[in-house]
């Protein structure tokens, strides 16, 4: 049985399809949302070979106006809640750009999801490796319309590699469950704590240092992407700065291994977590650099939890967001 989550899909592939191949497709949202749209772009990028891709902030794509929005542009977006100001408006204005629109929310009735020409509603609270989490929901989209007009066979791998995480992610859990308890206790007072990764992975990096280090703990963060820490970030390395290094797979790995190098040179509190060691067995290899960030996620959400209790400071709390206009 067809789930609600693939129904919505299909229906918007078939509408993609009925429009005529694009020439772009550009992903947009805001804070935790935004993040879940690198994998996809990234994917885009290594698999496209005649449509262009990018990911942007919903009010920058607004204030850039490209002027390669158009009707052969997809436009996807996605708010949890469906109200994002910044996204609501990113898809009005797509709309008067005359492009196709995709709307992920929550919320069926929510301003988002009216402004939109498909939506896709998603659970706010998912089994852990779900493959309707919206970053899994919008590769699945990029996914379909390579397969519709480039011919790319590599969706059915990626479902089935989708179907596999939740096992893969549990085996990880299982063999990261000492060391995470260990790294909360050892972190609970610092200050500041860097994420470094790249690629696919790179989301992964920026939701957990601004949605989760910053926004719910108040620790001072910062995403530094693997290739980009040479190039100023490691002059702050020192013996007690911490870093969360995540080494991915394919082709960015070289730069994770690069950066991880040196930081664990000078800094005695680098915490590396290696998707070589995710058990991918039976998934296949051509995309599992995509399905990466899946584990990670989760993974590092394990970590978070176990330093929210270290620290007696929820996940939950907050000192501005939803409690004043800004």
């Amino acid at each position: 049985m067809t789930s609600p989550i693939e129904a919505a899909i299909q229906a918007a592939l078939a509408d993609i399809q009925a429009r005529g191949k694009p020439d772009n497709v550009y992903l947009v949202a805001c804070g935790g949302s935004f993040s879940q749209m690198n994998v996809a772009k990234y994917a885009m990028e290594r698999e496209a070979k005649t449509i262009a891709a990018d990911a942007y902030n919903s009010a920058e794509f607004i204030a850039r106006n490209s002027a390669r929005l158009s009707r052969s542009s997809v436009v996807i977006l996605c708010s949890k809640s469906g109200d994002t100001p910044e996204t609501v408006a990113a898809a009005q204005y797509a709309k008067e750009r005359g492009a196709y629109t995709i709307g992920l929310t929550i919320k069926g009735d929510s301003p988002l999801a009216q402004a939109v020409d498909a939506r896709v509603d998603y659970d706010a609270t998912p089994d852990a490796g779900s493959a309707d989490i919206p970053s899994a929901i919008v590769l699945r989209i990029v996914f379909g319309i390579l397969a519709k007009f480039e011919g790319n066979g590599k969706l059915n791998d990626l479902l089935r590699g989708l179907a596999a995480v939740p096992s893969v992610l549990a085996a990880a859990q299982t063999k990261h469950r000492e060391a995470t308890l260990a790294w909360a206790q050892l972190r609970k007072r610092e200050p500041v704590i860097y994420t470094m990764a790249s690629g696919a992975n790179f989301g992964v990096a920026y939701l957990w240092a601004c949605c989760i280090l910053q926004e719910m703990q108040w620790v001072h963060s910062q995403p530094i992407h693997s290739g980009e820490y040479f190039h100023g970030p490691f002059e702050i390395t020192d013996s007690d700065v911490p870093f969360v290094v995540l080494k991915g797979l394919g082709n960015c790995r070289s730069m994770d291994q690069r950066a991880l190098n040196f930081a664990g040179k000078f800094s005695e509190k680098v915490l590396e977590i290696d998707a070589q060691e995710f058990e991918f067995d039976g998934v296949d290899e051509g995309v599992r650099e995509y399905l990466t960030p899946f584990v990670f996620l989760p993974l590092l959400r394990t970590y978070a939890v176990a330093l929210s209790e270290a620290r007696g400071h929820p996940l939950t709390v907050r000192r501005y967001m939803w409690k004043m206009d800004y």
